[in-house]
């Protein structure tokens, strides 16, 4: 069955109500519907938007794709969204990786190929380009009149498996997509960027960073090349009941997708392949500039990896989970642990002046991709100084790039999502 997603503000923050898709809570930064008198509007976390308002760009099909084996789930044909940039920006180039969850077992990928996360047939014609891909300069300071790509997400496995099922009629061909779709760009103009920026959201973000190295080779030294990964620092947490079960569910996608000698050479020689996996074992080794936004107390990661319905059948956690002012003490404690795991592990990759951070103590996932979080009067701060700004101090070596928020309750500039079933 379809998700659903519906959102109402209240008292500053934001009530969403998600249905899990094949069992699993799947973060998705929009839905599109039809109002009553016929206007066609897209919802975000931050509220619900005519399209009129922003850009829409369409989807291309890279038709050189098959010829490759570098196809979706379902065989179909990969796409991305591209929006020319303008001005200063016509030689710059910002490639944003969707993200939308993983796949880690047959029966979950052969659901997924009924979706637009399997299938290009299912993915929508026009999307809106909004947050960081925004082109209005209000909205999207330093990166509004950049050629902008959204690399739509159809691998289940963050753009890095490749193998398939045939009696299941899977293609896992995720790092084929990735090479196809940056070929496509090269093409297009992209081997001529004077500065470029790989982004990800979620599964996008993981891959951000997977693939961070690929792309910054892609280009001679005389391009400024970084990358941004937004809620895509996952990590191999210990869950409420004991046990890893985000490692469960990492484990299944790198055995199913066959990753387990495609993975970082130099992580594979000191650890195993789910292992290198988990961003924590290889940020400290990515050559190319990375920064790392993400909030210390994800949302996704407190539901789906600290306390799925597998770690707590009881449903202990159920109204802290999806209500963090449900939470109480010892879940809060727990939570602080969790939160101080993820600043220690981000301290040591913060040292090289090349590498930015901007952790902040909200209760959210993915920052960059919103209206309201990227760019606006009240988006979420750390030290007076919001995300768009951070990163763009980062990217252009500006100053101020090493930005950890202080433990809840403190941060007064969240915008703390609350989920309902």
């Amino acid at each position: 069955m379809k998700k659903l997603l519906w959102s109402l503000t209240l008292f500053g923050h934001i009530l969403l109500i998600l249905l899990p898709v094949n069992g699993m809570m799947e973060f998705d930064e929009m839905e599109w519907f039809t109002d009553f008198n016929g206007t066609k509007t897209f919802q975000t976390q931050s509220g619900v938007y005519s399209e009129a308002k922003f850009p829409m760009v369409g989807l291309t099909l890279i038709q050189s794709a098959a010829s490759k084996g570098a196809v979706c789930l379902d065989g179909s044909l990969p796409g991305y969204h591209l929006h020319r940039g303008f001005g200063s920006g016509a030689n710059n180039w910002l490639v944003q990786l969707e993200g939308g969850g993983w796949c880690d077992t047959i029966r979950n990928c052969v659901y997924r190929k009924t979706t637009r996360r399997g299938s290009s047939t299912y993915m929508g014609k026009n999307i809106p380009f909004i947050g960081i891909l925004s082109d209005k300069a209000a909205e999207n300071p330093d990166f509004y009149n950049w050629n902008r790509v959204k690399v739509r997400y159809c691998d289940g496995g963050s753009f890095s498996g490749d193998s398939e099922n045939k009696a299941a009629q899977l293609q896992f061909r995720g790092k084929r997509i990735w090479l196809a779709a940056m070929e496509d760009l090269m093409a297009k103009g992209m081997h001529q960027a004077k500065q470029a920026l790989l982004s990800g959201c979620s599964a996008g973000g993981l891959a951000a960073i997977l693939r961070c190295d690929d792309f910054g080779n892609m280009f001679t030294s005389s391009t400024r090349v970084k990358c941004l990964s937004d809620a895509g620092f996952f990590l191999d947490a210990i869950d409420v009941s004991g046990g890893r079960s985000l490692r469960r569910l990492f484990a299944g996608v790198v055995k199913l997708q066959n990753m387990e000698t495609k993975l970082s050479g130099e992580c594979l020689n000191r650890l195993n392949p789910t292992s290198c996996f988990f961003p924590q074992n290889l940020i400290n080794q990515i050559k190319t500039p990375l920064f790392i936004l993400n909030a210390a107390y994800d949302s996704w990661q407190i539901q789906e990896s600290l306390a799925p319905k597998s770690a707590d059948p009881s449903g202990s956690w159920n109204d802290c989970k999806f209500n963090y002012a449900k939470c109480s003490a010892s879940q809060i404690q727990f939570l602080q642990g969790f939160r101080n795991r993820m600043v220690n592990m981000i301290k040591g990759f913060a040292m090289p002046s090349k590498n930015g951070v901007f952790l902040n103590s909200c209760f959210a996932h993915c920052q960059t991709e919103r209206y309201d979080t990227w760019y606006s009067k009240n988006s979420p701060a750390v030290k007076n100084k919001g995300i768009a700004v951070a990163v763009g101090d980062w990217y252009f070596e500006r100053g101020g790039a090493k930005l950890i928020g202080c433990a809840y309750p403190c941060d007064k500039t969240c915008h703390n999502l609350v989920f309902r079933k």
